[in-house]
């Protein structure tokens, strides 16, 4: 370079006249360095870009690669998630269905529960009507017969049978509430999976051609209120296994709610029977002792008719007595009138005087045994009273009793073909009166 400059200012000096181009001026080495250095550094970025082409290439392939195996495990992943919860979703189908189907029975059984308890209204009306209609018995029939203890005992029953009717139909209604409770939380979840399907379904079916992928923001985050997968599967699990516990539970209750519809009509129906049973037998003891009464009125009433008779005849006898008694007595009062030596006391005197006395101890003694049979004949008349007012009870009772096995009629026959066989208003039969019944109306 030093050498250059000098030749450029002694040439400088000879060719002072010449045109030289100003600036710098290379040497011929300078020329080949420099063309060597362009060749060099064309191979260097050359061998630079060959290699960056070949990392690429390969990075290329690594990261398509990657991305074709991350979606296909992905998409893997997806097809899985949608397989697990499609078969929740199907687990949870079949657990709705089931406590349906449960809620339906209980409900059914509720019903027959509060049928079997507003059945039993009837049985206790007729209960308390028949313990009411039989306070109407008078004097000497108000006793407490074994009818009426079994009514108050029928009461009795009826009440507890009530109460444990009602105590079921209560936890009846507690376990639907239940049941309800279980459902809703199994179609929240229900309805939570096929959502869940519908979105994983969504993304399953997304690719590169898709119309509507874009970019979003933060699409990495953790959204609020998000889960571990154990804590949804125990999720899933608590509310299967609570529903099935619940429908357990429910199908105990149903049995033993059926149980309590049986054994209540069952201890309902063997009181009706007893109570009925000591309700015919009293009806036939009131008929043997009204039947009884009757015998003794008849008996009684020919009794009245023939001491009537006797005493009849015992008044005509002792009036043709007195009559006698006058004769003599005027035979005797007559003779006294007789003259002098003739009024003496001879045969017919003391005849006369015996027969004075004979009849006088016979009036004595039949007037005597007028007031005895009279006394007879007022006692038959009051016994006859007392018979024929304890008929009239008797019969009373014979009709509130009847009523009362009339009224039972409806335990046993349908509303809708029950007709009373004693009439509400005047308790007469509506049948043809039979021989007691004519007495009563004899009486009445």
């Amino acid at each position: 370079m030093l050498i250059f400059c000098s030749l450029a200012v002694a040439c400088s000096g000879e060719m002072a006249t010449l045109s030289v181009k100003p600036g710098q001026r290379f040497t011929v080495p300078d020329w080949h360095t420099n063309a060597e250095l362009i060749s060099a550094d064309a191979e260097s970025q050359r061998s630079a870009s060959h290699r960056v082409r070949q990392e690429t290439r390969a990075l290329r392939n690594e990261t398509n690669n990657q991305a074709k195996w991350d979606e296909h495990d992905n998409q893997t992943r997806l097809t899985e998630r949608i397989s697990s919860v499609n078969r929740w979703k199907e687990t949870l189908d079949k657990c709705l269905a089931d406590i349906d189907e449960e809620i339906d029975a209980l409900a059914k059984v509720k019903e027959a529960a509060e049928r079997a308890l507003q059945a039993k209204n009837l049985s206790l009306d007729v209960a308390i009507e028949c313990l009411t209609l039989r306070e109407s018995r008078r004097a000497i029939d108000v006793v407490r017969d074994p009818v009426e203890d079994e009514l108050h005992k029928e009461v009795k029953v009826i009440d507890k049978a009530k109460r444990e009717l009602q105590q079921r139909v209560n936890e009846a209604f507690e376990q639907l509430c239940h049941l309800q409770e279980a459902r809703q939380q199994l179609s929240f979840d229900h309805r939570g999976k096929m959502e869940a399907l519908e979105i994983d379904r969504v993304c399953l079916s997304l690719s590169v051609n898709s119309p509507n992928i874009s970019f979003k923001v933060n699409p990495t985050r953790v959204p609020n209120g998000s889960t571990a997968v154990d804590e949804w599967e125990q999720n899933s699990q608590y509310n299967k296994d609570h529903a099935e516990a619940e429908m357990k539970a429910s199908t105990k209750l149903r049995e033993v709610i059926m149980l309590a519809i049986a054994q209540t009509n069952n201890e309902l129906e063997a009181q009706r029977v007893a109570t009925e049973f000591a309700l015919r037998k009293r009806i036939r003891d009131m008929e043997r002792a009204y039947d009884e009464l009757k015998w003794q009125e008849r008996n009684t009433l020919e009794e009245i008719a023939e001491m009537e008779e006797d005493i009849r005849r015992l008044e005509e006898d002792l009036r043709r007595k007195m009559q006698d008694l006058k004769v003599a007595h005027t035979r005797l009062e007559t003779r006294t009138y007789r003259p002098n030596v003739e009024l003496c006391r001879d045969q017919v005197q003391y005849g006369l005087t015996d027969e004075v006395h004979q009849l006088e101890g016979i009036i004595r003694a039949l007037k005597l045994k007028l007031a005895e049979a009279q006394d007879a004949l007022d006692a038959l008349y009051r016994q006859l009273y007392r018979i024929q007012t304890d008929m009239g009870y008797k019969a009373n009772s014979l009709v509130l009793d009847n009523k009362c096995m009339d009224s039972r009629r409806k335990l046993v026959v349908p509303a809708e073909k029950f007709v009373p066989e004693v009439d509400t208003f005047n308790r007469t039969t509506n049948r043809a009166p039979s021989p007691l019944k004519n007495g009563q109306l004899e009486l009445a």
